[in-house]
């Protein structure tokens, strides 16, 4: 085996691992609108990643070759989902049946048995409560042995070319996809605990801002609505006045009930922008009360 172009594989998957990386923190930190769009950004990635693993194919003597393409497609089915990983595999799929040739075909089933296999090991590790080590070295024995079967799909042909090479495409997954997967799940996680403490603070302010704010409102409502009640006693019923007043009454309890709101807001909705008003806090959607 050619460790130089070990190296040159690695160095590929590692930079769509920075790359992921950057991917994640923008995607977390910009607006739901926005966080739909994350499997189409890292399935196209790791798409391109695929491709350039074929491009740089691995030598392992004489004239054989062998590429890494599975491992961005496993590691983004499994750390990210369904979507990201059929993408990545369709793009991978497109590009290997653009090179056509006899194992094209076998190629293409290779790609997509590869994600269909890392959604089942995905679905595993979350009744389990994480990726482990466990998780990814299953999946890596899979996938080798879903390419060796690839193979195989070529008849005499295809088993003579997996003879010489199998030993090296295993070492290829164990490492790819085994110990990478662990590194792909850590930067998960860690964007997820950096995205926890950006809003357990960002809901302290606002719990304090809203706290000070219908502490307040409150003192001079009450006697807005204490006034109110006691004009009521001296103004005739059905009178102009009494439906002043009644009016009022009932814009004092409707700002009573979202000084209510502010006391147990427990999240951070945003309304929906409208015109040119900036973007707010939903009172309603933010808090328990009812």
């Amino acid at each position: 085996m050619d460790y130089h172009h070990v190296i040159e594989a690695a160095g590929v998957v590692s930079l769509g691992l920075v790359a992921y990386s950057y991917l994640v923190r923008w995607f977390e930190a910009g607006p739901p609108a926005r966080r739909r769009w994350r499997p189409v950004a890292t399935g196209l990635t790791f798409g391109a990643v695929a491709i350039v693993l074929m491009i740089s194919r691995i030598h392992v003597g004489e004239d054989r070759f062998v590429d890494a393409r599975v491992i961005p497609i496993a590691l983004v089915a499994l750390v990210e989902g369904g979507p990201a990983g059929a993408l990545a595999a369709a793009v991978a799929a497109g590009y290997r049946i653009w090179l056509g040739g006899s194992g094209a075909v076998a190629g293409v089933l290779g790609i997509a048995a590869t994600a269909a296999a890392a959604g089942a090991v995905r679905v595993w590790a979350r009744r389990d409560g994480g990726v482990g080590l466990r998780h990814s070295f299953a999946l890596s024995l899979t996938v080798w042995v879903i390419t060796a079967a690839s193979f195989l799909m070529l008849g005499r042909q295809g088993a003579a070319m997996l003879a010489p090479v199998w030993l090296p495409v295993l070492f290829l997954n164990v490492v790819g996809i085994g110990l990478v997967a662990r590194l792909f799940t850590e930067v998960v996680a860690a964007h997820a605990a950096e995205a926890s403490r950006r809003e357990a603070a960002e809901l302290r302010a606002v719990n304090a801002l809203a706290h000070a704010a219908a502490h307040e409102i409150n003192n001079p409502l009450m006697a807005v609505l204490g006034g109110l009640a006691l004009a009521s006693r001296s103004v005739p019923a059905e009178t102009d006045q009494a439906r002043w007043i009644g009016t009022a009454r009932v814009g004092a309890e409707r700002i009573r009930d979202i000084v209510k709101r502010m006391n147990h807001i427990t999240t951070i909705q945003e309304a929906p922008p409208q015109g040119a008003l900036p973007l707010m806090l939903d009172i309603r959607k933010s808090s328990t009360f009812s």
